[in-house]
């Protein structure tokens, strides 16, 4: 049964409505009646249920607004929170795709919380009383009816799938895919699953069983070998907030297997900031538009691939310092084009640090990989490829924590392999080498920076009127010094330990956008000035007003 949060009866009275709607509206409730759904009812809870036109048909469909219903009953949590992931299907294996008829109006509701449900049917012009009635399966409109669909339906298939362990049967909600090595252990799977769903007191539709390729499953379209997503109605003009929002959320659903980077969509991303209501009005920026162009094209031309049951999985970090992402793939020695790939992975848009390192932003991509590949295989990579040299990958490793617990229990191979197909080609990069050194630099110039105009006397003075915090004041010294002495190895020494701790990120480092302008430029022109610069540099922090001797 459902855990509610009261007892006391809610009650929200029905709206009137037309005639032609109130008509509608009884030949629908009659039918739901002749089904069994619904029975006559004295309940005090009451909901007002409405009438819409299914998109593209000449046919009404009844809705119950369960808005209150939904606010005084415990939430459940989801069962399955992600869908299956179709690329697990091993490639060349024969499918078949079942469509459960009516799911939610195959589950019974538990006799004590069915009328609670309840609804009142007016008449017109109030010529006779409202005709009351609950259900008796789960409405559509009920918040915890995904949910309970989930439980109900995933115990269908599993008796099946221990009398057939060759098969692989994925489920989500009322769509059921199975997949086996051949046709004839298809066909005896296909037949057993059937049966169990009418055990079940559920129903199939016969006409909507998918045997042949393409399968589509889920919003994505499955070949015998390859995985693209359905063609989505992509709003390529979106004038509104809302519709950019409906828009970045079909490309976000689909980006695992197109490989479209954060880079990339960066354009439209941006246009989502800002606390605007949702039919604010929009405006697409070139940028953004070269980026929907750039969906479209990746829609009819990109592809993921079926697994190869026989091949390990590897991961590969893959574009341009700092601007990483990475692929789940596997290699095929001996096909004609060996790369499978299995799904890409992506960083957030926003970053979680206003300055992330490059070791940093691949941590985090290995870790979200390796999450990612337990989740669908149980298994972990025989091989990740980094964008660093075997003896700069140690220096980095030892140094970086992140990397250490991204890396934490693996055991497979690490390296620089750089595999010969075009897609590495173009996307797999070395980074390049760091110049901050770990020591002082011998014979190079020594720049002292301070903020807070207090300066020793003997110090080479360069002063600039800066407004701001002390750190800012701070940071712009040090902005400074590495535009004036670009070409001299330099050894930094700064009374903040703040601006210390940025100089010591920033070189090659991916920055996020900050509200203070000002900062955010220092920041953005320091991250430029370190990542392009061709001498050593070593940062140091000093506690310069201690009244101890030196500097």
């Amino acid at each position: 049964p459902i855990k509610w949060l009261t007892d006391t009866p809610v009650r929200v009275e029905q709206w009137p409505l037309r005639r032609e709607k109130l008509h509608a509206l009884e030949q629908l409730v009659d039918e739901q009646l002749a089904k069994g759904h619904i029975a006559p009812s004295n309940s005090p809870w009451n909901s007002p249920i409405f009438i819409i036109k299914k998109p593209g048909k000449d046919r009404w469909r009844l809705l119950h607004d369960l808005r209150a219903i939904n606010q005084v009953m415990e939430e459940m949590g989801p069962l399955q929170p992600a869908l299956p992931s179709p690329a697990m299907l091993p490639k060349g294996w024969p499918i078949a795709v079942i469509d459960i008829k009516d799911c939610f109006f195959s589950i019974p509701l538990n006799p004590v919380d069915a009328p609670r449900f309840a609804f009142s049917l007016p008449s017109t012009k109030r010529e006779a009383p409202m005709r009351r009635y609950h259900w008796l399966v789960l409405p559509q409109g009920m918040k915890n009816s995904p949910v309970i669909c989930q439980w109900y339906v995933s115990e269908v298939p599993s008796l099946v799938r221990k009398a057939f362990l060759k098969a692989k049967i994925l489920r989500y909600m009322d769509d059921v895919l199975i997949c086996a090595p051949e046709k004839t252990y298809l066909d005896l799977t296909l037949t057993e699953v059937i049966n169990a769903i009418e055990r079940a007191g559920m129903e199939v539709h016969p006409e909507k069983i998918q045997r042949t390729a393409p399968w589509r499953y889920l919003g994505t379209r499955i070949a015998e070998t390859t995985i693209s997503p359905q063609l989505l109605g992509i709003q390529d003009h979106p004038s509104t907030l809302w519709e950019l929002h409906q828009l970045c959320g079909s490309i976000n659903w689909v980006r695992p297997l197109l490989g479209l980077t954060t880079t990339e969509l960066a354009p439209l991303f941006q246009l989502l900031r800002g606390g605007q209501a949702l039919d604010s009005p929009i405006t697409i920026t070139p940028e953004a538009e070269e980026a929907i162009n750039k969906v479209l094209l990746a829609l009819t031309s990109k592809r993921a691939h079926r697994v190869n049951p026989n091949l390990p999985f590897r991961f590969s970090t893959l574009g341009e310092v700092p601007r990483y992402h990475g692929l789940i793939f596997q290699w095929d020695e001996g096909a004609r084009d060996p790369l499978l790939i299995i799904e890409w992975v992506f960083l957030p848009h926003t970053p979680s640090k206003t300055i992330s390192r490059p070791q940093d932003l691949v941590a985090e991509l290995i870790t979200r990989a390796r999450h990612r590949l337990r989740t669908l295989t149980g298994c972990d990579f025989t091989y990740i490829h980094f964008p660093w040299k075997q003896d700069k990958f140690e220096e980095v490793f030892q140094e970086s924590e992140n990397l250490q617990l991204a890396l934490e229990n693996y055991t497979g191979q690490i390296g620089n392999q750089k595999l010969k197909h075009q897609l590495f080609n173009s996307d797999f990069h070395l980074a390049p080498n760091f110049v901050q050194s770990k020591t002082p630099i011998k014979n190079a110039l020594t720049v002292f920076t301070d903020g807070s105009g207090s300066s020793h006397k003997s110090w080479d003075e360069e002063v600039r009127v800066v407004e701001g915090s002390p750190q800012i004041a701070e940071l712009a010294a040090v902005v400074r010094v590495f535009e004036r002495f670009e070409e001299r190895p330099v050894n930094l020494v700064t009374d903040s330990a703040y601006v210390a701790g940025v100089v010591s990120r920033a070189e090659h480092s991916l920055l996020r956008e900050v509200p203070y302008r000002k900062l955010f430029g220092l920041l953005a022109r320091l991250v430029e000035l370190l990542s392009h610069r061709k001498h050593p540099f070593y940062v140091m922090h000093v506690r310069s007003h201690s009244g101890l001797p030196g500097f």
